[in-house]
Formats: structure tokens, C-alpha cells, sequence
């Protein structure tokens, strides 16, 4: 059984005014996400990870190919009914503070109705913004940002979060943070797609990962195998086992 499911995907875009020339972003993408499963992307600037969870939430279509998540054809209500977001560059209204745009989510999600003063100081909590909860989003610092936008996608308590770079502007007690709360979603029963620059992070929280370079998916392993082959070449290069995979198939893939 699968929750998220990508079937040969295609996507180009115009790289001049006219139209006449395109650059693909997407070339044959297939992979499948089970439920309860921690599944990262991981691939150099422009490989494509962007544009895949972009055509799964829906914001952008495929040329070709397709996808599915919670059973449901992608850009339909119903395959972002349990869905969870956090985009790569969030952008939350500035002159707001993160308790309002929690009220005003959780006034969108009927299943909060009477619960929602506690739903959002559990968040405010989770994210460690306690102390910022009452400040306007545009004193935030970036880390701020993101943590404050992580706790919008969490606010319904989703059965599917999509992340696209979460680490993305925090500090390391800010990268440990998201981690502890990934885990605990994940321990919860939630299925997670996220794509990261930041090795060593997807290596200690996924059950696979999977590599896109040059819009291409070159590579879907578990950090298990990875370990297994690439142990002793940590002890030896002063690398992760990840590291060490994903250089050599990204060198393996441009020859």
C-alpha cells in the first residue's frame, strides 16, 4: 500500500520569451511513499526536488506522468484534505503574529472547533516560540520564521507532511528541534516527504532516500545499506556513509 505515489513524471519549462526552448526539470520521475515512512530527497541545486513536491501539493502540474497522494490524483481537494505543507521559502503575513495565524488556520479546520486555544499554545510550545508568540512575524529572525511556519502545517494534525527544506535558516538547536519533531510525528503514525541539503540530518531520521540529480531520480536506498557498504570509508575519509554515497552517485551519474 502506498500514500504518496509518483508514476514517470515529466515536467519542462520555457527557457526563452518565445517558448520555443525548454529545460527539463522532471525526467521520468517514479517512487512511492508507504504509510508511516520518513522518505527524503536529497540532490544538488536544481535537480528537481522542488518541482516534485510541488506537482504533489498541487501548485504546479506534469507534463506528463502521475501522481497520487492518500489515494487521490494530485491537485485534487481530496489529495490535500490531510496534508501538511511547508514550503521552502515560507511566507506568512508580516504584520501578524504567529497566534493569529494559528487562529485564523484552525477557524479553516472544523475538527478544531472548541479546541483550538489549546491546539495553538501545544505548537507555540512544540516550536519554541513561546516567547514570541504575541510578536509580529516580521521581527522574526529566519529560523523564527520557519519554526512559526512549521507549526501552521502541523496545525490540523495532518496524516502527510510534505516539507521542502524544513532546516532550511536554523541554527543547530533549531535543526534538532525540527528533528525532534519529525520523530514524534513520525512515531504518531504520520507519513513525511521532505527534501534536505543537510546529509547528516536525512541520514538519522529516514527509512529511505532517494537521489535526484539533473532532473533525474538516480538512486533510492535505506541508510542501512548505506552504513553496510560505506562504514570503513567513513572511518578512512572522515565522511558519512551518506556523504559517501551520494558523492559517488552523483560522479557515477555525470559520466
Amino acid at each position: 500500500m502506498h500514500i504518496i505515489k509518483c508514476s514517470h513524471l515529466h515536467k519542462s519549462y520555457a527557457v526563452d520569451l518565445r517558448r520555443r526552448h525548454k529545460k527539463a526539470a522532471l525526467q521520468d520521475i517514479s517512487f512511492t511513499v508507504g504509510p508511516g515512512e520518513v522518505f527524503g530527497i536529497i540532490g544538488p541545486n536544481g535537480a528537481g526536488k522542488s518541482t516534485t513536491l510541488k506537482i504533489l501539493m498541487g501548485f504546479i502540474g506534469a507534463d506528463s506522468g502521475q501522481a497520487q497522494m492518500d489515494g487521490s490524483s494530485v491537485g485534487t481537494v481530496a489529495s490535500r484534505r490531510h496534508v501538511g505543507y511547508l514550503p521552502e521559502n515560507p511566507s506568512l503575513y508580516p504584520n501578524l503574529t504567529i497566534t493569529e495565524h494559528l487562529k485564523f488556520a484552525c477557524r479553516l479546520e472544523p475538527k478544531l472547533s472548541g479546541k483550538n486555544k489549546e491546539r495553538i499554545q501545544e505548537l507555540i510550545k512544540k516550536v519554541a516560540l513561546s516567547d514570541a508568540a504575541n510578536v509580529l512575524i516580521k521581527k522574526y529572525s529566519k529560523g523564527m520564521v520557519q519554526r512559526a511556519a512549521l507549526a501552521y502545517a502541523l496545525i490540523a494534525d495532518p496524516q502527510i507532511l510534505i516539507l521542502d527544506e524544513p532546516m532550511s535558516g536554523l541554527d543547530p538547536l533549531g535543526r534538532q528541534l525540527v528533528i525532534d519533531i519529525i520523530n514524534e510525528c513520525n512515531q504518531r503514525g504520520m507519513t513525511i516527504l521532505f527534501c534536505s541539503h543537510i546529509l547528516t540530518d536525512v541520514e538519522r531520521i529516514c527509512h529511505r532516500i532517494a537521489i535526484m540529480n539533473n532532473s533525474r531520480l538516480i538512486a533510492v536506498t535505506t541508510p542501512e545499506e548505506i552504513h553496510e557498504r560505506y562504514s570503513k570509508s567513513f572511518e578512512k575519509r572522515g565522511k558519512t556513509p551518506l556523504e559517501s554515497y551520494f558523492l559517488e552517485s552523483i560522479e557515477a551519474d555525470l559520466k
